[in-house]
């Protein structure tokens, strides 16, 4: 199902530019020339996200984004505004909004800013974008603990590889905090040079530099009573995490060029996918940041160690990219195999556009393997500690060196896998016994992972 996005603008250019873009980026568009053409169209049907220009005659995107909130309270609303009016739309972000562009902007800050804001929604018709999914007993201790961290004002760290869901996770602390009706802002620290970071975190007034042409609010202070995501924090330059601790220790920020610290009341989590203590010791990032920012330190499984989440996550993803008018969206035998055989190197976020890409292509509905178009176990991906060719065992992570008794342990595991979980199969499969099968799961401590009843889904 394609995302509906509305865009609302009173200049016919500005509407044309926006709508291609979007449309060659996979949404469904619609479009108006007005802030009243738009309440119009809200009012016939869902859209999961709202773009408008800030300056409009009759109804402004003020005046838009208040009766949006009051009508679909879960649509996030993205502003486009001319230098003029930027702080009418730090003024709107305070009121709900969830981001702005600035005019003129590219086309891949737009097609940024709108995937940002889509993935950040509440939960709406035909989609739950705040779901996490799970029945690994090790994440869901790990929300567990992220659930009770919630609701303190402890800085948070999540250390987990690419693509596992850190984000998802943070917007769950911010909805579960106190905080929940204050903005949650995001920014990525490895996708910007350190000059435009500095900026973009803390601001700067007007004549800082050449090009600040009006004074800018940097994210701390739009996420002003709320969360402030800095993703990727270990790609942060050394001079940014000095500048970055002494506004965590002081709660206030310096805006460039600016003549007095402006105090902050925020949350800060901080996420990597790089071992940020290991840094430290090689004097690649800040001791004392490292201790500030690891006050809670929450760490999310890789999808290869927690392979009984795929079938449960593929269902997910089946049902969010199921084409309409179609029967449900379902995945063959051989295809769920090959799924719970595959080593994910991307994690959900590869499984997620596996199925997506799957959804797009395939003729019926039912996915096959071909319709998947997986490369196979080892193929452009780094081995694993432990991992070896296929010929050695590698699809199953067995190579010469491990023991018997770790070989074992991979092969059940794997079989469980393949069957979804199911311990009858997992038994025929191995040429053992159901009971053999239960005494080597209890053996080898994998009845938290295997038990069909630790199914968990936490939905928000």
């Amino acid at each position: 199902m394609r995302e509906e996005v509305l865009v609302v603008d009173d200049e016919p250019q500005m509407l044309i530019a926006v709508n291609e873009t979007l449309r060659r980026s996979g949404y469904a568009v619609t479009t108006a020339g007005s802030g009243m053409e738009a309440l119009n169209r809200l009012r016939e049907k869902f859209f999961s996200l709202v773009v408008t220009d800030m300056r409009m005659p009759e109804v402004s995107g003020m005046d838009l984004l208040r009766r949006i909130k009051n009508l679909a309270p879960q649509v996030p609303v993205v502003l486009l505004t001319a230098y003029g009016t930027v702080q009418n739309a730090v003024d709107a972000m305070r009121e709900g909004a969830y981001d702005y562009l600035l005019k003129p902007f590219s086309a891949e800050a737009l097609e940024d800013v709108v995937r940002r804001a889509l993935d950040s929604g509440e939960p709406g018709k035909g989609r739950a974008p705040h779901t996490i999914i799970t029945q690994d007993a090790e994440f869901a201790r790990t929300i567990e603990l992220a659930t009770h961290a919630a609701g303190s004002a402890a800085t948070i760290l999540i250390e987990a590889e690419s693509g596992t869901g850190k984000e998802l996770l943070a917007r769950m602390i911010h909805d579960r905090s106190p905080r929940r009706n204050g903005p949650f802002v995001a920014v990525n620290c490895a996708a910007l040079p350190e000059n435009l970071l500095e900026s973009e975190l803390f601001g700067f007034e007007k004549g800082a530099f050449t090009g600040a042409g009006t004074s800018k609010a940097g994210k701390f202070e739009l996420a002003e009573g709320g969360t402030l995501l800095l993703d990727e924090i270990g790609e942060m330059a050394p001079i940014l995490q000095a500048k970055l601790l002494r506004v965590l220790q002081e709660k206030e920020v310096d805006r460039i060029g600016g003549r007095a610290p402006v105090p902050i009341n925020v949350r800060v989590i901080a996420t990597t996918n790089r071992d940020l203590h290991e840094l430290s010791l090689r004097g690649e990032f800040r001791q004392d940041l490292y201790y500030r920012l690891n006050v809670v330190r929450l760490g999310i499984p890789p999808l290869r160690e927690r392979s009984g989440d795929i079938p449960l996550l593929t269902d997910f993803f089946c049902k969010r990219y199921g084409r309409s008018g179609r029967e449900d969206l379902e995945v063959s035998p051989e295809a769920a195999a090959l799924l719970c055989n595959h080593p994910w190197p991307g994690n959900v976020r590869e499984l997620e556009n596996a199925i997506q890409r799957a959804a797009t292509l395939c003729q019926g509905a039912v996915i096959e393997p071909g319709d998947l178009f997986l490369s196979a176990p080892g193929d452009a991906v780094t081995p694993q500690p432990g991992a070896g060719s296929e010929a050695d065992g590698g699809e199953l992570g067995i190579s010469a060196g491990l023991t018997m008794r770790e070989m074992e342990k991979r092969l059940i595991r794997q079989t469980l896998a393949s069957t979804g979980g199911n311990r009858t199969h997992a038994a025929r499969s191995l040429g053992i016994s159901l009971r053999t099968l239960r005494n080597k799961l209890n053996e080898f401590g994998l009845q938290d992972r295997s038990a069909n009843s630790a199914q968990a889904m936490a939905s928000f």
